[in-house]
């Protein structure tokens, strides 16, 4: 797919572009992002050229996964980053895609990823054809996700080792959204378990 930008009130989706390896370099000093990421650390700045001029693209080009860079409309300053992963899914029946974010943190607690978030849910939903949007944090990331929760998504538990870090394996907390939970029609209908109805 061509790179694509996308806009809510207050952000612009945009593609990174290699101009914005410095924002991306100072935000990742942050020691949470590569913490709870898959963000390298320590993070140089030859990581920010790697990741905008070679990664990024490569997810587009291949339809693997497409990010986006998260800027304020009034200034245009960095406030995270947000990718549609595991896109290889949505050309099986599975039709699901996987949303992963990270947030400067001066620009954290004002609302902003999770503005972002609907606005690629609800592109992925209508544009893609995604009919299952999946969330998964560490456990213990409250910040990620109370953003899930912002959102819409629903808790559907812990995964026990799912992450690997540092030598060790974590557990995480799982979500998911489905295109009724923001009012849009599925591809496939949806028929719950009658417990859960």
């Amino acid at each position: 797919m061509e790179p694509l930008s996308l806009a809510t009130p207050r952000l612009t989706l945009r593609p990174f572009a290699p101009s914005d390896a410095d924002a991306v370099h100072a935000a990742c000093q942050d020691p949470d992002i590569p913490r709870y990421t898959s963000v390298p650390s320590p993070y140089t700045r030859e990581d920010a050229r790697t990741f905008l001029e070679e990664t990024c693209p490569a997810g587009w080009r291949d339809d693997s996964m497409y990010t986006w860079g998260l800027f304020t409309r009034d200034e245009g300053q960095l406030v995270g980053s947000m990718c549609l992963a595991r896109l290889a899914q949505l050309r099986s029946p599975e039709r699901q895609a996987e949303l992963g974010y990270w947030t400067a943190k001066e620009r954290r607690g004002r609302g902003y990823t999770a503005e972002a978030a609907r606005e690629v849910a609800r592109w992925g939903f209508e544009e893609l054809g995604v009919e299952r949007l999946e969330w998964y944090a560490e456990a213990g990331n409250t910040g990620s996700r109370a953003v899930a929760l912002k959102v819409g998504f629903r808790m559907e538990g812990t995964q026990r080792a799912k992450i690997p870090y540092a030598g060790t394996r974590r557990d995480a907390w799982v979500g998911s959204l489905l295109p009724s939970d923001l009012g849009l029609p599925s591809g496939a209908p949806y028929l719950p378990f009658p417990e859960r109805a």
